[in-house]
C-alpha cells in the first residue's frame, strides 16, 4: 500500500508521517518511510537546489521540473521495488505538492502542471493521502520552532493560501483517496484518526 501526507508547512505531516510507520511496525507490517524531494543521491542535490540555495533564484518552470525529476527517479529506484516486495510505503508529500505549489501557488499552467506531476510518479498512485490541513498563520507560527527554514516557508502568506486553497479542491474532487483532517488538533488525537483509517483500508485489526 502506497500512503502519502500533503500539507501547508507547519501541519505537521513529518511527524504524523513517522508515527504512522513505528506503529504499523509495531502492528507487524513492514514498512518505508520516505519524502521528496530529497531521496538518493541527486535527490539530495535537487533538494538543495529547490530548497535551501538562496542565491540561485529559479524560474518556476525550472522548478517544476527539478521537482517532477525527483519523482521520477525516487519511484522508478526506491519506491515502486519496495511496493512490489509488499511493503508499506509512506511518503512525506508526492504529486499533490507538485500540482499546489507550481499550479495553483506559482501560476503556471494548471493543466500542465498536473500533466508533468502524474507523468513523474510513472502510473504510481496513492491508495490513501492524509491532508492535514490547519490555518496558514497557524501552520507558519510553528515553523518558528524549527532550527533552519526553507525557501518554501519564507515564501509571502498569499503563496500559503494559495497552496492550501488548492490542497481542497484536489480533496474535494478526489474525496476516495484524499482524506482532510485537521491538524490543529492534538497530535495523539490526530495520529488516532490516521491510525483507524489505515486499518480499515489494510483491513487489519
Amino acid at each position: 500500500m502506497f500512503i502519502t501526507f500533503e500539507g501547508i508547512e507547519g501541519s505537521g505531516k513529518s511527524t504524523q508521517a513517522k508515527l504512522l510507520k513505528e506503529f504499523l511496525e509495531l502492528k507487524g507490517q513492514t514498512v518505508t518511510l520516505t519524502r521528496e524531494p530529497g531521496w538518493g543521491a541527486m535527490g539530495k542535490l535537487i533538494r538543495r537546489m529547490l530548497l535551501e540555495e538562496r542565491i540561485m533564484e529559479l524560474d518556476p518552470m525550472a522548478e517544476l521540473c527539478l521537482f517532477c525529476a525527483d519523482r521520477a527517479q525516487h519511484v522508478k529506484d526506491f519506491i515502486l521495488p519496495k511496493l512490489k516486495q509488499g511493503e508499506i510505503v509512506i511518503c512525506d508529500r508526492f504529486y499533490d505538492s507538485t500540482i499546489v505549489y507550481q499550479g495553483y501557488a506559482r501560476r503556471l499552467d494548471l493543466s500542465l502542471v498536473k500533466k508533468l506531476a502524474k507523468a513523474s510518479a510513472l502510473d504510481v498512485d496513492p491508495g490513501l493521502t492524509f491532508l492535514l490541513n490547519i490555518p496558514v498563520r497557524k501552520g507558519l507560527s510553528r515553523l518558528q520552532q524549527r532550527d533552519e527554514k526553507t525557501k518554501l516557508d519564507e515564501e509571502p502568506i498569499d503563496f500559503h493560501e494559495r497552496v492550501r486553497q488548492g490542497y481542497m479542491l484536489i480533496a474535494k474532487n478526489d474525496p476516495t483517496r484524499v482524506k482532510i483532517l485537521n491538524a490543529a488538533k492534538d497530535i495523539s488525537v490526530l495520529q488516532d484518526e490516521i491510525r483507524s483509517m489505515v486499518l480499515g483500508a489494510l483491513n487489519v485489526a
